[in-house]
């Protein structure tokens, strides 16, 4: 394959604009193996870099997109050969480096995890960054004492991608999930993901005490500002909430009394520059952990030239679940 079809963002004029184009091979950056693509996924921060939204991308013209799953096609790596079937999440693709929206993409074999046995590269799509990111902040917790006889756990931003994984994984652990949405025809499809109670998000949006009655055994929050904060102040005597996203807004005003007095946690996670040993545990317990059935109840498959469209939608929180991006359609 000489000629690969992408999806370019570019900036003119001071304006984001993203096209779908046909590149040379070339024209690829660096990297150590090469992978013809056959899966990426869309992600909040997908949505931003195409819409501009954000300052997501760090140099113009970029290929987005921070998920891929493909099959090697050239290595100069020892640890990668042709037709190994591998993923690649973060590291600063589809920010800094081209990234999964594309049929070609180069990168560093360290960026790369082989393809775990028992899922399809469409599957691991379905998971992807915000499946990884949900794992984690479940990994995090349970290190830090979380066990699913300790209460009540609240996911917000609970219909989005790591909301929804999130959600199936603790169900399948044995926790008690509460699932915190503002969408209420999301309710059928959170309670079989395994939500057993569902809040609505206003909730936990409005100003809180400094110290709540406490409620949580853990949380973990992907909206930030004022949400985080009303869990700090209702989580219970040494919980945790796992923090990994802003979609309410980047402050966050609270006090120290949970901290100093219950002794609560706030766990920040990343997935982005993730280590390579804590990539592969983490792929091996949603394996294990995340049941594939619901997996596909997650997912909504689009082509690549739907992805300018819904990256609207997931920067304006109308998406369900997770979106697998079909590179070759």
């Amino acid at each position: 394959m000489e000629n690969f079809k992408a999806l370019v963002v570019d900036q003119k004029d001071g304006s984001i604009e993203a096209a779908l184009q046909m590149l040379k091979r070339e024209t690829l950056p660096e990297g150590e193996v090469l992978i013809k693509v056959a899966y990426s996924s869309l992600n909040y921060k997908d949505g931003l870099a195409i819409t501009g939204k954000g300052k997501v991308v760090r140099s113009y013209p970029m290929v987005p997109g921070i998920d891929l799953a493909g099959t090697v096609i050239e290595s100069v790596s020892p640890d990668y050969h042709v037709g190994h079937e591998v993923i690649l999440t973060g590291w600063g693709i589809g920010e800094r480096h081209w990234g999964g929206y594309a049929q070609l993409a180069r990168a560093q074999a360290k960026w790369l995890v082989p393809l775990p046995t028992g899922l399809t590269m469409r599957q691991a799509m379905g998971i992807g960054t915000a499946g990884l990111t949900a794992m984690l902040c479940v990994m995090a917790l349970e290190a830090h004492g979380l066990t699913p006889d300790q209460g009540e756990v609240v996911v917000t931003g609970a219909s989005g991608g790591v909301g929804s994984v999130a959600i199936a994984i603790l169900a399948k652990l044995g926790y008690h999930v509460v699932a915190s949405t503002g969408r209420v025809d999301m309710h059928d499809y959170l309670k079989r993901l395994g939500a057993q109670n569902i809040i609505d998000r206003a909730e936990l949006a409005t100003p809180s005490r400094p110290l709540e009655t406490a409620r949580w055994a853990g949380a973990v929050d992907t909206v930030g500002s004022q949400t985080l904060a009303s869990i700090l102040a209702a989580l219970k005597y040494r919980a945790s909430v796992a923090a990994c996203g802003l979609v309410g807004g980047n402050e966050l005003h609270t006090t120290v009394f949970p901290f100093v007095l219950r002794g609560v946690n706030l766990l920040g996670i990343d997935s982005n520059m993730s280590p390579l040993e804590e990539r592969r545990e983490a792929w091996a317990r949603l394996v294990r952990d995340l049941p594939l059935d619901l997996l596909e109840e997650m997912i909504e498959e689009i082509p690549l030239s739907d992805v300018a469209a819904f990256s609207q939608q997931i920067v304006e929180g109308r998406i369900r679940g997770r979106v697998v991006v079909d590179v070759n359609a």
